[in-house]
């Protein structure tokens, strides 16, 4: 199993990612400026600032040359993850419904966050407690989840919410207090909290793991079987 974990000038987050990646298989940068996946069975799209968020959170990102990778890779069924600047990267690549916008309070959060999770036997969660909590940490100013009611309708009816925010944990006002979500062939997720930054026993959680470890799980049994 090898993740790629995708580098962007201005991106923070992708040592960390790297480092998650690597405790439950191989992993390897890809830089933004690549025409190769390097024959990885998983990508993240990792947080930070790609480009330093000018226009709007991840619109530079989305042209990239890696993104034309990561996009055929994600329609021939791929799995990819996108991570906070990853999720809006995501979105405004199209690969993911719906849009983040800016946290109502207008201000930057950092805080811990509990997540209910919505589904538990998909591709990114199927390693967790199928309904239950995960304690994972949330740092974004851009992060308020929003799409038109209808289309949250539509995407809470096809399963596409896979967590939300527990009652009270919501920091940014996200619609119906959703945290992540994925597409239509549940084969690309996207979720602001950092799950990154939750792997380790000194960072007060290893939650984290779930989303790593199920993405192992879910390549061995369908791509590396």
């Amino acid at each position: 199993m090898r993740f790629g974990i995708v580098r962007f000038p201005g991106s923070c987050d992708e040592v960390d990612a790297l480092a998650a990646a690597s405790r439950v298989g191989d992993a390897v940068l890809l830089w933004h400026a690549d025409h190769d996946l390097q024959g990885v069975d998983a990508v993240i799209v990792p947080g930070g600032f790609s480009y330093g968020d000018y226009l709007r959170a991840g619109a530079i990102a989305r042209f990239a040359p890696v993104m034309a990778q990561v996009e055929e890779f994600a329609r021939d069924g791929g799995l990819v993850l996108g991570i906070c600047n990853g999720f809006q990267v995501l979105c405004e690549a199209g690969l993911l419904p719906g849009a983040l916008l800016v946290n109502l309070s207008l201000k930057f959060v950092f805080r811990q966050v509990e997540l209910e999770v919505v589904r538990g036997d998909t591709a990114f969660t199927n390693a967790g407690p199928s309904e239950g909590r995960l304690s994972i940490p949330v740092k974004h100013t851009t992060g308020r989840f929003y799409a038109p009611e209808a289309e949250l309708d539509r995407l809470e009816a096809a399963g596409q919410v896979l967590l939300r925010y527990a009652p009270g944990h919501n920091p940014n006002g996200s619609l119906r207090d959703i945290a992540g979500v994925c597409n239509e062939a549940g084969n690309v997720f996207g979720l602001m909290p950092h799950p990154e930054h939750a792997v380790d026993p000194l960072g007060g959680s290893v939650d984290g793991l779930t989303i790593f470890e199920s993405m192992r799980a879910h390549v061995e049994q369908h791509v590396l079987a």
